[in-house]
């Protein structure tokens, strides 16, 4: 009787596991290199194997890599690399961006995507190397790097995932910083149906105004220069006049928008001095603070760096003016590589500067279609960039919400970080360690929308301060006690 019960016992189990769907089993990852997919050339498809991290950092997973290229037009030659985990996959599919004018695959950020579990996927744009040279008579090439190679690489890239895993990805993210940012706002634009939700950090959303902009800067530079001892003055005075606006004294200036510094309390009483700015360096840092403008219109194209920057203007007011900036018009506005930017007509040459860049900005406001499919942007910008103007993201935020029907409406899919002290994409004073892909997350998986993001100062190693991130226009807001380096002490208004 017990033979018979446990002959039945084990016969009941066996049912028990036939009768739960088996998962389905990936396709083996060197199989992939005969995958056919349209004007797509798979060139490499293989196992890597888990490897330690550099410098002791964390390892990288075992994966299946594969390498192909895209040819979307006969002068197209686009590479991208899809990365898949053999193990652990979260059921998401990761797109990652550039930076610059870069023409290289993104192996960092592939590697942190696939730490978190994501197949993910990274494009060279269509050509190689850091500079725009390749587009200068390639209108094709231009119009890839501008969007078109980040679009085809997210559709070849869920291709190779779903063979690879016998499904498709449940949620599909995108996650760029600097042009990459320009990349996460240029897909919701233009492609919404590609991602579900994308974080678009310091973006380059208008890419011909930073170019003007160097050449603003440049040309004013080449007039009355600003030496680099006295952008220490300059910042100085401007913490003197605005560090404390926020009711703490930490050396960073929650929102320059309320700082009304004005240079011309500098000027020197006569002749230079160390202490002091001359009437013409007055002249040159207000031009850097912007906004550019546009001489015959007088619109403004793009606002200027904010107070706060000062000690990092090397990147636009050094000796020479900045490079990514003179490419666009080296390679595409005036298509002569010797071009000279003290040459740059502000009455005949901005229309033009600004048609030649169609492809590359980022400034429609219409995000109708993307909203419409439940589409979520999480952006941020550092308001000490002296890169890219932090102005231009808000700008276009606020562009955004004239046209999509006010803030309330557009925070349900849209929500804008701005992050005090923080310089081009991290580093500088500011709270500048943040995860803003696990909120996106949040917000598309489980709707629920960020009403602040957790951000801290790491130093040598050690959190020195955290503080709430709010949304724009909201400013993080001292409660009036306790530590002026702890979160819990701030809310947001």
């Amino acid at each position: 009787m017990k033979t018979r019960h446990a002959l039945l016992f084990v016969l009941l189990a066996v049912f028990a596991v036939a009768a739960v769907p088996a998962p389905a089993m990936a396709a083996p990852c060197e199989s992939l290199s005969s995958l056919k997919l349209s004007n797509t050339t798979i060139t490499a498809a293989e196992s890597v194997a888990a490897a330690a991290g550099a410098r002791g950092g964390a390892a990288v997973p075992a994966h299946c890599r594969v390498r192909a290229t895209i040819r979307p037009t006969s002068d197209s030659e686009i590479k991208i690399e899809v990365w898949m985990p053999a193990t652990g996959w979260n059921g998401k599919f990761q797109g990652v961006g550039n930076g610059a004018w870069q023409g290289s695959i993104g192996t960092a950020a592939l590697t942190t995507a696939l730490q978190r579990g994501y197949a993910t996927a990274s494009t060279d744009t269509g050509h190689e190397g850091g500079s725009a040279s390749f587009a200068m008579g390639h209108p094709e090439k231009l119009i890839d790097f501008g969007h078109r190679a980040v679009h085809e690489m997210t559709e070849k890239g869920k291709a190779i995932t779903a063979a690879f895993y016998d499904t498709t990805a449940k949620y599909s993210y995108f996650v760029g910083c600097s042009a990459g940012g320009k990349q996460a706002i240029k897909e919701a634009q233009m492609y919404p149906q590609d991602y579900d939700g994308v974080v678009a950090g310091s973006p380059g959303v208008n890419w011909s105004g930073r170019a003007l902009l160097s050449v603003w800067v440049g040309q004013a530079q080449a007039e009355s220069n600003l030496p680099r001892e006295k952008w220490t003055v300059l910042n100085n005075a401007v913490l003197g006049a605005c560090d404390a606006l926020d009711n703490v004294k930490d050396g960073v200036i929650e929102n320059p928008k309320q700082c009304k510094f004005d240079p011309q309390v500098l000027q020197c009483k006569a002749g230079d001095a160390a202490d002091c700015l001359t009437a013409a360096q007055v002249q040159t840092a207000k031009k850097i603070y912007g906004p550019v403008t546009n001489s015959r219109t007088k619109q403004s194209i793009v606002a200027g760096f904010s107070p706060g920057s000062e000690l990092n203007w090397n990147t636009m007011a050094g000796p020479q003016p900045f490079g990514p900036g003179l490419d666009l018009f080296k390679y595409i506005v005036f298509s002569d590589p010797n071009w000279d930017f003290k040459t740059l007509n502000w009455d005949a040459n901005v229309d033009q500067t600004l048609k030649a860049s169609a492809s590359m900005d980022a400034l429609d406001p219409n995000l109708k279609p993307y909203f419409d499919r439940g589409g979520k942007i999480i952006s941020y910008h550092g308001w000490a960039d002296p890169q890219i103007s932090p102005g231009s993201t808000s700008d276009y935020y606020d562009s955004v919400i004239s046209k999509m029907g006010g803030a309330s409406k557009v925070q349900e899919n849209f929500r804008l970080f701005m992050v005090p002290g923080m310089n081009h994409c991290g580093g500088g004073l500011g709270t500048d360690q943040f995860d803003m892909l696990t909120a996106l997350e949040t917000w598309v998986e489980k709707k629920e929308t960020p009403a602040s993001i957790p951000a801290s100062r790491v130093v040598q190693g050690q959190t020195v301060r955290t503080r709430p991130l709010c949304p724009y226009p909201q400013v993080a807001t001292y409660k009036g006690s306790g530590s002026t380096d702890d979160a819990a002490n701030f809310t947001c208004k």
